[in-house]
């Protein structure tokens, strides 16, 4: 029987079993197919990264040099390679970091967005529909909804709105309305 303390071709200790057997340990790689998914992923999460705004990336409080290879990146023409490296090079940098924490700024950062698309489009319809109505239905139907709303404030501007569309005139007080009901649709 061999001596527990022998040294391998190496510099590795050989460990043996009850029996007296070499033991041999083999290294698990990683499957590669998983690993090309998983970067596939942070490339993705990279080139979402440069759809930003500067103020939107700041709050992500990233460090500094992804920051700024992100904002570079930006400015950068989609079709040239120099980009792709950038991308390339920030998918590097992502990949050294805590993902979970950018995701989720993302993911909401996505999701305020997506309101905000929401909110605009309520506030169109309301506006379109308190122009186009002559009588008092539309008010009061946006009363019904939002019984917060100043009813003259509101009133005056459709009216104001109607005389403008009738006149061909700029929309001056269509925009008002607009800005107003947005601001009700928001809360």
């Amino acid at each position: 029987m061999i001596d527990n303390n022998e040294v391998a071709y190496g510099g590795d200790e050989i460990e043996y079993d009850e029996n007296g057997d070499v033991i041999e340990y083999y290294a698990i790689r990683p499957n590669k197919e998983q690993i090309k998914r998983d970067i596939a992923e942070v490339a993705k999460l990279a080139e979402e990264l440069t759809h930003l705004s500067e103020s939107q990336l700041a709050s992500m409080k990233m460090p500094e040099q992804l920051e700024s290879a992100i904002v570079a990146a930006k400015k950068m023409p989609t079709t040239k390679p120099a980009r792709k490296r950038q991308l390339k090079f920030i998918t590097a940098k992502l990949r050294d970091i805590d993902l979970e924490k950018v995701t989720e700024v993302l993911e909401r950062i996505q999701t305020k967005s997506a309101h905000g698309v929401r909110e605009h489009h309520q506030a169109e319809q309301w506006r379109d529909n308190l122009i186009a109505c002559e009588n008092n239905d539309a008010l009061t139907n946006l009363l019904n909804e939002h019984p917060t709303a100043d009813r003259q404030h509101i009133r005056q501007l459709q009216r104001n709105a109607q005389k403008e569309a009738k006149a061909e005139k700029p929309p001056k007080s269509a925009r008002l309305l607009y800005q107003s009901l947005k601001e009700l649709v928001s809360e």
